[in-house]
């Protein structure tokens, strides 16, 4: 199996370390480690350090770093911008777009949402589960990049991301795609013409995923005025939660964002 990854503010810097706090105590009370057992660790940012355990405590672990590496961010950098959604199906959405190697998440309270986020506890309680499933979901997937989890925005602002994202322009390789049942054009097509092999490439993509409503007509127009293309994945409607993860896999296969990239 590959080794479980835990991950840390910092890399151990010399060759021998412990492994204390949550951390620590998942790794020695809940997984039960082992003397001589291999773990990863990791910082979030791309390093990771490969160790042994040396000495097991109550809720911590001694280790003796064996290797260290930085492995760099894939290409192209994707951001997910995904609609509030009611229930668990949105740590859901967070958690399989996660594992399908998104590198940041921008909740989106868009129109037809039925979940709120209202400003104060319960919006930031809300914002908090999203960010803890990230990060499972990152350490479960053994993903050396944590994928950061923004505040929410409203349909303006995600207009003008999709703008800032869109003004670049294909020829310098970004792209803003709306996922949208009714669009004609498929994504592999919007992608096509910056796969690895076309000069440039693709470097940034923003990708917006919309309610279990659908994008309103108006918000769709507002986003695509903005430069952004409606795309759809295929025949079929997605759900929500699910939609994301799946244009991720097409994206990770279409833009050789996979190839080579050893984690």
């Amino acid at each position: 199996m590959t080794p479980p990854l835990y991950l840390v503010d910092e890399l151990p810097a010399g060759e021998l370390t412990e492994l204390v706090g949550a951390e620590g105590r998942h790794a020695a009370t809940v997984r039960r480690t082992r003397l001589g057992e291999r773990l990863l660790v990791g910082d979030g940012r791309g390093g990771l350090a490969t160790a042994e355990v040396t000495a097991v405590g109550r809720d911590s672990l001694q280790l003796r770093v064996l290797e260290r590496r930085w492995v760099p961010p894939p290409r192209p950098t994707v951001t997910l911008a995904q609609a509030l959604i009611k229930g668990d199906r949105g740590e859901l959405a967070v958690e399989l777009a996660t594992e399908a190697g998104v590198d940041a998440v921008l909740p989106w309270r868009a129109a037809r949402c039925v979940a709120r986020w209202e400003d104060g506890p319960r919006g930031d309680k809300a914002l908090a589960r999203w960010r803890s499933t990230a990060l499972a979901a990152t350490k479960q997937s053994r993903r050396p990049w944590l994928p950061e989890v923004n505040e929410p925005v409203s349909t303006h602002t995600l207009a003008a991301r999709c703008a800032g994202v869109s003004g670049a322009g294909q020829a310098d390789g970004c792209l803003a795609l709306v996922l949208h049942e009714a669009a004609t054009t498929p994504i592999a097509e919007a992608l096509g013409a910056l796969a690895p092999d076309a000069e440039g490439g693709l470097d940034e993509l923003l990708l917006v995923v919309g309610p279990e409503g659908g994008i309103a007509d108006d918000e769709l127009g507002l986003l695509c005025a903005a430069g952004a293309r409606a795309v759809r994945l295929g025949p079929q409607v997605l759900r929500a939660s699910t939609a994301a993860a799946v244009a991720l896999g097409a994206v990770g296969a279409l833009t050789g964002r996979w190839n080579g990239h050893s984690e």
